[in-house]
């Protein structure tokens, strides 16, 4: 008798908590009452009706000229001393930086040695070739050796050479990439410079893979500099990357500047816009339609038999402040729902509502 009275008891507490947990709100202060799971769930559906026009693309990146060379030593060796500091304006034909030139002249001193010795026992061979002494191979050998070493000492001469940088025209340092005493390899950056004569003035931007096929060679963009907010310049798409980076995954894509007036610094931030030549369609939805937006990517729920709801992944666009535009994921035909989603799962039984 007293275990019913106790599975009595359990049942009266049990009933009343169930029907509280049905009467929750839906998170949103609404207190609709949560559907049952075996119940079709009220929900709200619009239809979905593409919108058309150009793909507006944003991006930013850094001012650049056409005219910047990245300057390095043709051999290895050790710093001797950079006589230049970043934003100090060259001439053309100055003296930037040199090697510790001990080794390097050794090895021209060796090469002309070898050089000097080869030439005198051509000079022998010659006469023992004309005694008939030496052989004609022997005296062709012989001058033979006397080319290479000449080639050789040529060769290590133009390595010497090209063991001080020397600025290639007028213009200013951009950049400084190393110190004296420093070891560095062959065709290692030394420094980045810019020549002021003619200069032409470029945006490098990156774009992602999918901004990158709908530009095209040509685009017209306007420009915003940081430096400069009331300017707006004009640019024109010129070249794109064949290649992703590999640290970043993007691609750069270059854009020619009228700077006109303004006064533009390599290095400088600025941001691009323009509307590439591929016509597009997309859709715009109600924020509310949009479940777990993150970044570029969200899901929806549509119905096509206005029975059951299905998902869809869905690609964002843009967010236009009334509505978010979708660029990929949706068909027309398709009843959008517009509320109720949150006690959908994919395949869940609805009842549309007015």
């Amino acid at each position: 008798m007293k275990t019913l009275f106790k599975k009595i008891a359990l049942f009266t507490l049990i009933v009343p908590a169930m029907a509280i947990v049905e009467s929750c709100t839906d998170g949103k202060g609404a207190g609709h009452v949560i559907p049952k799971t075996s119940e079709a769930v009220p929900v709200r559906t619009m239809e979905l009706v593409p919108s058309s026009g150009q793909s507006i693309i944003k991006a930013s990146g850094q001012f650049a000229t056409d005219e910047e060379v990245v300057l390095g030593f043709k051999t290895s060796g050790i710093v001797s001393r950079v006589y230049v500091r970043e934003g100090d304006a060259v001439k053309r034909g100055q003296l930037l930086a040199t090697l510790d030139m001990t080794e390097i002249n050794a090895v021209v001193a060796q090469a002309r040695m070898n050089s000097e010795k080869v030439g005198r026992d051509f000079k022998r061979a010659g006469n023992l070739y004309a005694d008939s002494v030496a052989t004609l191979e022997q005296y062709q050998n012989a001058e033979t050796a006397v080319a290479v070493a000449e080639r050789q000492l040529e060769a290590a001469e133009f390595n010497r050479s090209h063991s001080e940088i020397h600025a290639p025209a007028e213009g200013f340092v951009l950049k400084k990439f190393v110190s004296a005493g420093q070891v560095i390899s062959t065709g290692d950056p030394v420094l980045l410079t810019s020549a002021i004569h003619n200069r032409a003035w470029l945006l490098k931007v990156a774009v992602s893979d999918r901004q990158w096929s709908q530009l095209k060679i040509g685009d017209h963009a306007t420009i915003h500099a940081d430096a400069f907010p009331e300017k707006t310049l004009k640019g024109t798409l010129v070249r794109k990357a064949e290649t992703a980076d590999p640290a970043t995954g993007t691609f750069v894509v270059e854009l020619s500047v009228q700077s006109n007036d303004v006064r533009l610094a390599t290095g400088m931030f600025g941001a691009a816009e323009f509307a590439s030549t591929e016509s597009k369609l997309s859709f715009p939805v109600p924020y509310e339609s949009v479940l777990d937006a993150h970044d570029h990517d969200g899901f929806v729920f549509v119905t096509t038999d206005g029975l059951t709801a299905s998902k869809k992944p869905v690609r964002i666009e843009s967010f236009n402040g009334n509505h978010v535009v979708v660029a990929s994921g949706l068909e027309s035909g398709q009843q959008l729902i517009v509320s109720g989603s949150a006690y959908l799962n994919d395949g869940s039984s609805i009842r549309i509502v007015k």
